[in-house]
C-alpha cells in the first residue's frame, strides 16, 4: 500500500474541503501512514441521493489514496434523524429503518474495496447503541454536552421557537458516540461528511478529546448548490437517488447532461475521478464554446457509469438519440423506453384498434385540437416512431408497437410523449 501525498491538495483544488479542524495536521497524518475514517449515512430513506454521493465519492477517493475506510449506516440514528430547520422529522417504524439499512449498505459497497491493506469495514451504530442503558449513556456520554452549547447550535436556535423534541435535540450526542466508539474499536481518527453536519462532526471530536484525551481530525464537504444558491438533488420528481427503481438510469443521465454551465467545471471536479488537466482543458473548450455542451457531455457519461454502470450509460444516450430522431427505436429495451418515455408524459390506450394519430396527438398533449394535429401533419411535423405521418387518418398498428408496448411520438424536434399500449 502506498500513501498519496497529494491527496488533501486534489481535495482542496476540488472544493470538496468546506470546513476543517486542522489542515496541517490532518497532513502530517495522512503523510504518516494509512488514516482510518469514516463517513456517515442515516436510512431516513430506502436510496441514498445526490448529496450522499459526494460523501461515497469522497471515501472512495481516500481509500484510493491509501486510507481506511469504515462507512456507517445508522440503523440507531436512522431511527431519530437529524434535526430539520422546520418541523418534526417523521419517525420510520424499526423494521422499516433495519431495512433501508440493508439497501443503502448495498448502494455502497460497489465504490469501495474490501480487500487489500486498507479495506473497508461497513459498520452499524445499533450494534453499541441497543444494549446501552439510558442511565450509561447519560452518565458516560451526556456529562460531556454543555447545554448551553447544544442550545448555541444553529438548527437548534431555529427550531426553539416552532419546538423541537428532546429526542432530536439529543441526536448529536448519538452521532459524537459513533465517532468516540469507531475510534476506541477501531483507531478512527477522521470523520467528514456534509458541511450542514459540522456541528454534529465537531461536537464527536470534542468529545473524544474530554474522555480520550486523544486529537482526532474532521472536514465537511460543501452543499452542492445550482447557480442561484438553491440545493441541488432536486427533480421535478423528487431528490436525485441512486436507485435505479427510484430514479431511472436515463433520468439520472438527464439530470447531468441539463447542468448549468455556470457549474459544469464544479460538478466535473466533486463528481468524476478524470484527473486535473483533463477537466481544466475541458473547462477551457467549455468556456469557449459552451453550445457545445461537451463539458455536460462528459460530466453525464462519466457520473452515470460510475452510479449505473457503463452498459446503463449507453442505454440512456441511445434512448435520448432515438427519442429525438438520431437513432433507432427498435434497438432500446422496453424497460429504458418506458424510463425515457415516462419523463416526457404517457398516455395510455387500450389494445386493439388504435386511436388515429390525430386523436394521440390530443391525447398526448402534443396539439390542443384535432384541428391543430391535422396541421401539423399537413406541415410535415408529426412522427409516429420516428417516421414522418403524412396521412391524418393514419391509425397505428400491431406492427408499429415497439418493445415493452410503448409507441413513441414526437412534434417537430424537440416535443415528443410516449404512447403505452395495453
Amino acid at each position: 500500500m502506498s500513501i498519496d501525498p497529494t491527496l488533501l491538495d486534489d481535495l482542496e483544488w476540488r472544493g470538496l474541503i468546506a470546513h476543517s479542524t486542522d489542515l496541517d495536521a490532518l497532513r502530517e497524518a495522512f503523510a504518516a501512514g494509512s488514516v482510518r475514517f469514516y463517513v456517515g449515512f442515516d436510512p431516513t430513506a430506502p436510496s441514498l441521493h445526490m448529496g450522499h454521493l459526494v460523501q461515497v465519492l469522497t471515501a472512495r477517493r481516500l481509500q484510493q489514496a491509501g486510507h481506511t475506510p469504515y462507512a456507517l449506516v445508522g440503523g440507531a440514528t436512522g431511527m431519530i434523524g437529524d434535526p430539520k430547520d422546520t418541523g418534526e422529522r417523521v419517525m420510520n417504524p424499526a423494521e422499516t429503518v433495519q431495512e433501508w439499512v440493508g439497501r443503502l449498505r448495498a448502494q455502497i459497497e460497489p465504490f469501495l474495496s474490501f480487500d487489500g491493506e486498507n479495506a473497508a469495514t461497513l459498520v452499524n451504530n445499533l450494534d453499541w447503541t441497543s444494549g446501552l442503558s439510558t442511565i450509561d449513556f447519560l452518565r458516560d456520554i451526556g456529562k460531556h454536552f454543555p447545554v448551553n452549547r447544544m442550545l448555541a447550535r444553529d438548527t437548534v436556535r431555529r427550531r426553539l421557537e416552532s419546538g423541537i423534541s428532546y429526542t432530536e435535540f439529543s441526536y448529536v450526542l448519538l452521532q459524537s458516540m459513533d465517532f468516540l466508539e469507531l475510534h476506541r474499536q477501531h483507531g478512527v481518527t477522521l470523520q467528514f461528511g456534509g458541511s450542514d453536519q459540522w456541528g454534529n462532526i465537531t461536537a464527536g471530536v470534542e468529545l473524544i478529546r474530554r474522555t480520550e484525551s486523544s486529537r482526532v481530525h474532521a472536514i465537511a464537504t460543501p452543499l452542492m448548490t445550482k447557480a442561484d444558491g438553491t440545493k441541488y438533488g432536486k427533480t421535478d420528481g423528487g431528490a436525485l437517488w441512486l436507485d435505479p427503481e427510484m430514479l431511472s438510469p436515463y433520468a439520472f443521465h438527464q439530470f447531468w447532461l441539463n447542468a448549468e454551465d455556470e457549474k459544469v467545471g464544479e460538478l466535473l471536479r466533486v463528481f468524476t475521478f478524470l484527473p486535473r488537466a483533463e477537466i481544466e482543458a475541458l473547462e477551457a473548450r467549455h468556456a469557449e464554446k459552451p453550445f457545445l455542451r461537451e463539458g455536460q457531455k462528459v460530466l453525464a457519461d462519466e457520473v452515470t457509469t460510475l452510479v449505473h454502470g457503463a452498459d446503463e450509460t449507453e442505454q440512456a444516450k441511445a434512448a435520448a438519440a432515438a427519442l429525438f430522431g438520431g437513432g433507432e427505436l427498435r434497438a432500446l429495451s422496453g424497460g429504458t423506453l418506458a424510463a425515457a418515455l415516462r419523463e416526457a408524459g404517457v398516455v395510455r390506450v387500450p389494445s386493439g384498434e388504435l386511436p388515429t394519430v390525430v386523436d394521440l396527438l390530443v391525447e398526448s398533449g402534443l396539439a390542443k385540437s384535432k384541428g391543430e394535429a391535422r396541421r401539423t401533419i399537413t406541415e410535415g411535423g408529426a412522427y409516429l416512431n420516428n417516421e414522418r405521418v403524412e396521412d391524418p387518418d393514419a391509425r397505428p398498428g400491431d406492427d408499429d408497437v415497439l418493445a415493452g408496448g410503448w409507441l413513441v411520438l414526437r412534434r417537430g424536434k424537440k416535443k415528443f410523449a410516449g404512447v403505452e399500449v395495453g
